[in-house]
Parts: structure tokens; sequence; C-alpha cells
């Protein structure tokens, strides 16, 4: 009878020790309220006033605010369009966004940046608090630390791009299972939890499509397969789950194709398998491409990633057998190898895996030693300095005939002056590791100097953004525009410029090049001219006209007598109007 009960003591005890701990460290915080206060204010004080920074970049950031834009002064919010021409690459949740925004403070660089940048803040503090209620306090604030400070996240949330809502919805949707996951919570509770998960799963589909739906789902059952955890599926609210998720994503889906037929093969067949599972999209790139994505974007923690997961996978289940950390490992790898297989890779498509990463890696931090800490902070001392020489050789001898290298020149400075940064705080936090063996006020330092380098890197690209952008060129061509009638056309021969439609607030007619357009020229064959020589009749008929042409074909035309006149310009791009 002895031998029989030991065990049960043995749990029972120790189950008591694990919740008197867990009682313990929920009372306790790593760092003093005032001080957390403070960080969190100079934090969104830098995070949000540098959105007016830098110029719309082509091709993305451009490309969304023209849509949004023209979404605004059509009145159209089921069809989405771009330069005039149906655009269902993407579903609309982001365009939605922006179009509010234009609608609320006008046209401008911060605005169509202020979804993606709300959505990268929110998944930091997203992060905090699942950490803090998963695991404990300090593990928490590691988690949003990490989050904070990887160039990744950060700079993927300063920019107009979708995959940064798409990240944030997935991570609510993934945050969102693990708090109703938790032991011993109340059915309303999680109940709640759940229908937010489900929520929150079809606002990433109508960010970009069935990845919101399909990641989780083969998310989840990888992790019952390896962890034989069904147990699960009792607690994911199936039936009012389908239809909290039905509710949001369907309204959509259905209107858009009562009014464009055509809608349904395009964005399911072509957009989303043909996409995947096919090199049209002429974004190639091996099955290692996102190695490297993840080694930069996790830059400031690749030294402990590997601890961080060996760690994470020895934690115990919780007593209702699920394991939160095997879950967040399971994601992070069933996305980077989905992406991996695909034959379309962009830099930030694996940027759904950075929260599951931050809460692995932040749960580590929570529990390291000084000594581990500071070996840490060396090994990037010496990696900054040996940074900062290869890049300044690499960069002060680049350019080209587009890219002179006098925009090198003067971009390396700011590369020098984020890794002096970086350096220096890396320095005070090794500092206050050694000298006042505070290890958590060590970690914050050093998270602020990444922060701070990656903030100062992706701002000091401004100096090949404002060339790129086409911003320079729109003051002499609305100038151009004011007078002339308002149905004067503006013709875009054999180019697709991305930002410049945005900045001129003027739609361009395709010629003979659709680029990615082809299907909405399809669809609508009269608003676009196929060849050059219908082009130029209609240039000598109309009385008023303007043209975005490449500079060599500029030259072309020039030489061949076609009238015109040349009202702005530069390396990649001649507008010229009808004299």
């Amino acid at each position: 009878m002895q031998d029989s009960l030991a065990p049960m003591e043995i749990t029972t005890h120790s189950t008591v020790m694990r919740n008197t701990a867990n009682s313990a460290a929920l009372r306790m915080l790593p760092i003093s309220p005032v001080a957390l206060l403070t960080l969190m204010l100079l934090f969104v004080l830098v995070w949000f006033m540098q959105l007016n920074w830098r110029h719309l970049i082509p091709s993305d950031e451009g490309r969304y605010a023209e849509i949004a834009r023209e979404m605004l002064i059509t009145g159209d919010w089921i069809t989405p369009r771009y330069n005039g021409y149906k655009y269902f690459e993407k579903p609309p949740l982001q365009t939605w966004f922006n179009a509010m925004t234009f609608a609320w403070f006008g046209l401008g660089d911060w605005q169509p940046r202020l979804y993606t940048a709300l959505c990268g803040f929110a998944g930091i503090l997203l992060v905090g608090y699942t950490g803090v209620r998963v695991f404990n306090p300090a593990a928490g604030l590691m988690a949003a630390l990490v989050l904070a400070a990887s160039p990744y996240w950060n700079i993927m949330g300063h920019l107009n791009v979708l995959d940064t809502g798409l990240a944030f919805w997935m991570a609510l949707t993934l945050c969102s299972l693990l708090l109703a996951q938790r032991e011993h919570l109340p059915d309303r509770t999680r109940c709640s939890w759940m229908w937010l998960c489900w929520a929150s799963m079809a606002l990433a589909v109508l960010s970009k499509g069935l990845v919101g739906l399909i990641l989780p789902s083969v998310t989840l059952v990888s992790y019952n397969v390896v962890t034989r955890d069904w147990a699960t599926w009792k607690r994911l609210n199936l039936i009012s789950g389908g239809l909290v998720f039905s509710t949001i994503v369907l309204p959509w889906f259905v209107l858009v194709q009562r009014n464009n037929p055509e809608f349904f093969h395009y964005f399911f067949i072509v957009q989303q398998f043909e996409r995947y599972l096919t090199p049209a999209q002429h974004r190639p790139g091996p099955f290692y491409y996102f190695v490297g994505v993840l080694f930069v974007g996790f830059l400031p923690w690749v030294s402990i990633a590997a601890q961080s997961v060996y760690r994470g996978w020895q934690i115990p289940r919780q007593q209702n057998g699920f394991t939160p950390v095997i879950l967040l490992l399971i994601w992070s790898t069933v996305i980077f190898l989905f992406f991996s297989a695909s034959h379309s890779k962009l830099v930030s498509y694996t940027l759904p895996v950075a929260p599951a990463l931050a809460l692995v890696i932040g749960l580590y931090l929570s529990g390291v030693t000084n000594s581990q800490w500071k070996r840490h902070l060396l090994s990037y001392a010496a990696f900054l300095v040996i940074a900062a020489l290869i890049a300044h050789f690499a960069l002060i001898r680049h350019g080209d005939a587009k890219t002179p290298n006098a925009l090198y020149r003067e971009f390396v400075v700011w590369v020098e002056v984020a890794i002096g940064v970086g350096f220096f705080l890396t320095l005070l936090a090794y500092w206050i590791a050694r000298q006042l063996e505070k290890t958590t006020e060590s970690i914050v330092i050093f998270s602020i100097g990444w922060f701070l380098l990656s903030t100062i890197v992706g701002n000091g690209h401004e100096v090949f953004g404002q060339q790129r952008s086409g911003a320079l060129l729109a003051p002499a061509i609305r100038a151009e525009f004011s007078k002339l009638p308002a149905d004067t056309p503006f013709y875009s021969v054999d180019m697709l410029d991305h930002t410049l439609p945005f900045y001129v607030q003027h739609t361009t007619i395709m010629v003979r090049h659709t680029d990615e357009l082809w299907f909405g020229a399809t669809i609508e064959p009269t608003k676009w001219i196929p060849t050059i020589e219908q082009w130029r009749a209609r240039w000598y008929r109309a009385e008023s006209a303007l043209a975005l042409l490449p500079p060599s074909l500029y030259e072309q035309l020039a030489v061949s007598g076609v009238p015109m006149k040349m009202i702005a310009h530069d390396r990649w791009r001649v507008i010229v109007a009808k004299p």
C-alpha cells in the first residue's frame, strides 16, 4: 500500500510546488512598473514617429497604397483595382484599413504604413501578454524584447506590405489558442479565447488568402501527431468557432464573386495554387532561402537559438496534456518548410514564425544565468566590430549607372552610425551584467541597442528610396496636369511604375507591357493599348497627354521624331507631355 501511494505523493508535491512558484512569479515583475512604463512610452514614440521619414518604395509599398487610394476615390469597397484594372491577387483587409486611413488623415507617406505599424506594435504587446499568462512575467517581458529587437519584425513593421498584417493575425490565432488551452480555465473564458482564435484566423484569410487557414490547421494536426495530444480537439469549439470564422470571412468572397464571375478561378487557382506550385511568378529561390532570412532577421538572438529550442523541448506537459512550447516549435517549423517548398519566395513570407520564436527565446532568457548572458554579449561586441569593417569596405566601392557610388557612400554613414549605437549599448549591457550583476536590465539595454540599430539602418534606406519612389518627379507632373483638362490620359509605355501613380494621384494607361496587370487587362481589354504603334496613333491625335517612358525608349522615340516635351526625368523614368 505504501509503495502504491508514493508516486501519487510525489506528483502531488511537485504540482503544489509548481503552482506555488507560478503564483510567486505572477506577483513579481522582472522590472519596476515605473521603468516598464517609461520604456514603453519611449518605444511608442520611436516606433510610430519614424513612419513619415521615408518615401514609399517599389513595389509593394506603392502598389498597396495606390490600390487603397483608388478604392477610396471610386467608392467600390468590394472590387479592388490597381492602376484602374481589376486586381484580385490578394484579399482586401489591409486595403480597407488603408483606404479608411486616407479618408481620415489624407494621402501621404505615413498613412499607408499606419496599419502595418499598428500590427507590428500590437504583435509585440500580444507576445508579451501571452508569455506572461502562459509562462511567467519574466518570459513575457523577454519575449516582447526579443520580438522588438529582431530586425525582421522591426523593419517589416514599418513597411506597407501584406505580410506584417498576416503575421499579426496569425500570431493572434496562435496566442489565442495557447491562452485557451491553459489549465483550469473556466469554460466561458476558454470559449472566448477560442472564438478570438477563429476570428483572427478569418482575418488572416482576409489578409492574404488560404495560408491564414492552411498553416494553423497543418500546425495543429502536426502537433497532435507529434505529441499524441488529441484531446485538444475537444477544446476547439469547432461548431461555434466555425460559425464565427464563416461569418467574418464569407461575405466579401461571396460579394466579389457575384460582382466578378472571373474572380474565383484567378484568385484560388492562379494566385493561391499555381503561385505556390509553379515558378510562374518568377520569384525563385533555393530550398534553404529562408535560412538566411531568419538568420539575419533574428541576428541578435542567433547565439542562443539552439539552447532556447533545446530547453523549450524539455518543458513537461500541462496537467491537461497540452504542451505550449512544442506547439510554438511546430508552428515555426511548418511555416518554414511550407514556404521553403514554394516556387515563389520573398523575404517577408516567413514573418509569421517571428512571434512564436520570440516566445521560445524569451522563455529561455527568463532563466538565463549571468555568466551565460555575458558570453553572449562579448560575442556580439566582437561581431559588431567585424560587421562594421565588412559593411564599410563592401558598400564604399559599390555602385552602377542607376545607383551611383555616391548613394552607397551616403548610406554607409547610416550603417556605421547604427552599428556604433548597437556596439555602445552592447558594451553598456555587458558592464551592467558584470559590474552590477543585473541580468534583466542588461537584456533590456542590449535589446534597445539592436532595435535602434535596425531602425537606423532601415531609415537610412531613404538614401535610395527617395530616388526610386518617384516622389521627386511628382510635383512637376502634377503641375503639368493642373494646366490640362481633367480627362487628360497618362500613358505608361512599356513599363509599370508602382509608386508614381500614388504620388501623382493619377492612374496610367498601360501600353504594350502589362506586367502584373495582365489579368485586369485581359478582363477589360479596352483599358490598355497592346502595341507602340497604336499608342503613337493616339498620341498624335490627342490634344493633350502625358506619358511615362523608360529612358532607352524615350531616346528611340525622340530620334524617330515623335513630338514630346520632357517635363521630368530620373535614372529610371522619363515623363513627357504632348506639345
